[in-house]
């Protein structure tokens, strides 16, 4: 075992060390530049074409789900503890300023998943039941012929599933509420089994109407919570900002229980926990938007820019500002403590169970959403049988997390999760051009054209 962690240890020095880091943030510059950075320049469209819609009715398909969601499942997996416990890791390793630097992988993250998307409808395909089946698998197959590299893609998505998507998520539920709550880890276990059964055994259906629902009241649960501790505390807002911006370019000296760090920690950990919350060029989000119903791939893609802001620019902001404006994140806590510890500071008596109450609902969400993803590469790999009897493999895995602590598998996980990334970002690349095409086919012609419709 030992032997393993050692080996995991060097493998992810390199999948998540300098040069993946830039070429996970150099492929969001490079995809910026090819489509005129479409995440300011047509920001209004998008907004107006995805959060002005979240409340519209939609018509309903028997075989897709709509493109809310889609969005909410995406959501669903994306927001998880890395909102909570990776944002306060980040500014406790790398200083205030890897805050910054989490704002600048999302930003670029809004091009990288909208490429993802549209590269995902694009090439996805219907699978025997009517559904479409989609992702990096397919396009990395059907647009540049590499079905090796999609089957190590769908390989290491499979195996990352039981451990990022499920164990350690399983295992922040149970810990949150056995801290505040003292409910015993194997009674959270249980209900996680099965109400995740009764979600996840219906399909990406029952998937994706479950998301819907829970995603927009823990998003505004958190939201608020954080937002009031940053309005209280607003004469700090200021310094906050000036420190996070100071200390993004220079070394942060050491103060009370904050041991310092060098701008170089600033940079790594802000963008890979920046990554690690969004998941912008992982490719996971796409095979839940690959199950939507739309009329062109852009379309579709610019709800993936919505998924990018929401994670990063909103909630992740919102931890680490509460972090910054209670002053707590000199105290040398890490993790989720240290979110907690500034939750309590600016809601006395209350803030701590919020942060356990939105750790659980952001970690069984990613729960709900990874085992589609998980599911979608088992289907890949080993056919659509396959991916059916996922779904009963992949329970008893949530009892496994709830009961131990699971540094070993965190690890692993996060291996895969790189690992995961590398095929992608080679197909992005490559793919570029069909991403540049159809964007602009989507605000030239398409558009014209259903405005032309619309006069007749």
């Amino acid at each position: 075992m030992e032997q393993l962690m050692a080996f995991n240890s060097w493998l992810n020095s390199i999948v998540w060390g300098p040069p993946i880091l830039v070429l996970i943030v150099g492929t969001g510059v490079y995809l910026s530049f090819k489509v005129n950075f479409l995440q300011v320049t047509h920001i209004g469209y998008a907004l107006k074409n995805t959060v002005m819609k979240v409340f519209e009715k939609q018509e309903d398909s028997a075989t897709e789900i709509t493109p809310f969601q889609a969005l909410a499942t995406a959501v669903a997996a994306t927001v998880g503890v890395g909102n909570i416990a990776g944002v306060a890791t980040a500014v406790a390793a790398g200083g205030p300023g890897a805050l910054f630097w989490m704002w600048i992988s999302g930003f670029f993250g809004m091009v990288t998943k909208f490429a993802e998307v549209v590269l995902a409808i694009k090439y996805r395909e219907k699978t025997v039941n009517g559904t479409w089946a989609g992702g990096p698998m397919y396009y990395i197959t059907k647009g540049l012929n590499m079905k090796w590299l999609a089957l190590l893609f769908a390989g290491f998505g499979a195996l990352a599933s039981f451990g990022i998507g499920n164990m350690v998520q399983a295992n922040s539920v149970a810990s949150a509420l056995y801290t505040s709550f003292n409910v015993p880890t194997i009674a959270t276990g249980i209900v996680m089994l099965v109400v995740t059964g009764l979600v996840i055994i219906g399909g990406i259906k029952r998937i994706g109407s479950f998301a819907a629902k829970l995603v927009p009241f823990m998003a505004v649960f958190y939201i608020v919570g954080a937002t009031i501790i940053v309005l209280t505390h607003i004469g700090e807002l200021p310094a906050a900002i000036t420190t996070v911006l100071t200390y993004a370019f220079t070394p942060a000296a050491a103060v009370g229980g904050f041991a310092g760090a060098a701008v170089r920690y600033a940079i790594r950990y802000g963008i890979a926990r920046g990554v690690f919350s969004n998941e912008a060029g992982l490719g996971s989000a796409p095979m839940a938007h690959a199950a939507a119903k739309t009329d062109h791939p852009v379309r579709q893609a610019l709800w993936g820019i919505f998924e990018v802001f929401v994670d990063t620019i909103v909630i992740c902001t919102l931890t680490g500002l509460t972090i910054m404006v209670t002053g707590v994140w000199e105290t040398g806590k890490r993790g989720a403590p240290l979110t907690i510890a500034a939750f309590e500071a600016g809601l006395p008596g209350i803030g701590e169970y919020i942060v356990a109450i939105g750790l659980a609902l952001f970690a069984f969400s990613t729960v709900i959403g990874w085992s589609w993803y998980g599911e979608k590469c088992t289907e890949y790999v080993l056919g659509s049988q396959a991916g059916k009897i996922f779904r009963y493999v992949y329970l008893p895995f949530i009892i496994v997390g709830s009961l131990g602590a699971l540094t070993a598998v965190w690890d692993i996980a996060d291996t895969l999760n790189g690992l995961m990334a590398i095929p992608n970002l080679v197909a992005l690349l490559l793919l570029s051009g069909t991403v540049v095409a159809l964007t602009k086919e989507f605000f030239g012609v398409h558009l014209k054209a259903k405005k032309k419709g619309a006069e007749a």
